[in-house]
């Protein structure tokens, strides 16, 4: 990847850390002396609902809005944020996603259905797509709060252009550290991905 063009779409539902994941990044691009515009659209964030962020990424960066088809890689906290935001990934672009269900308010009260097989579901588009349960995994690390860093985790790897060290001290940097051994562990196992 281009990571002096780089558009990277966060999406999830409130409570999932999007936004200590755009800080995140947003640190990593200050660490390699890159422009850096954050732009958090919450919705309804404090009721469950959809949140979205983008990252933007470069040397001159004039805008911190993806627009639809631009973004190269697209984060998603949860499964059917995936599928909501496809339009705005560009050809060839990565989806990395965690196949979390999380049942918005018109599934549980019965008046919409929640899609089923997401991951399949995006098998065969002009795209990559990585699909994991970031929920077990962060489980395994010992916080299912993890959920975030496990995604960093293996979106580190997918961008081998940005060294280990400089995705290791913006972690430091933006985890509270009775924290961070924990966030260690998930960011590992998720670059190991």
């Amino acid at each position: 990847m281009n990571i002096d063009d780089l558009n990277i779409l966060i999406i999830g539902v409130g409570g999932q850390g999007t936004l200590l994941a755009s800080r995140f990044l947003g640190d990593v691009a200050l660490r390699l002396g890159k422009d850096v515009k954050v732009s958090e659209v919450h919705g309804m964030s404090q009721r469950g609902g959809s949140v979205e962020t983008c990252v933007r990424i470069g040397k001159n960066i004039a805008s911190p809005i993806i627009d639809r088809g631009m973004a190269d890689v697209i984060l998603s906290f949860e499964s059917v944020e995936a599928l909501r935001a496809l339009d705005y990934l560009k050809p060839g672009g990565l989806v990395i996603m965690n196949t979390q269900e999380i049942l918005p308010m018109p599934v549980v009260s019965g008046t919409a259905t929640y899609p089923e097989n997401v991951p399949e579901r995006l098998k065969g588009g002009n795209f990559r797509v990585t699909a994991l349960d970031a929920l077990s995994a962060a489980e395994k690390c010992g916080s299912v709060k993890c959920v975030n860093v496990v995604l960093l985790g293996v979106l580190s790897a997918a961008i081998p252009e940005i060294p280990a060290e400089v995705w290791n001290e913006a972690l430091l940097s933006v985890v509270p550290p009775k924290l961070l051994d924990v966030n260690k562990k998930a960011f590992e196992l998720g670059r190991g991905i």
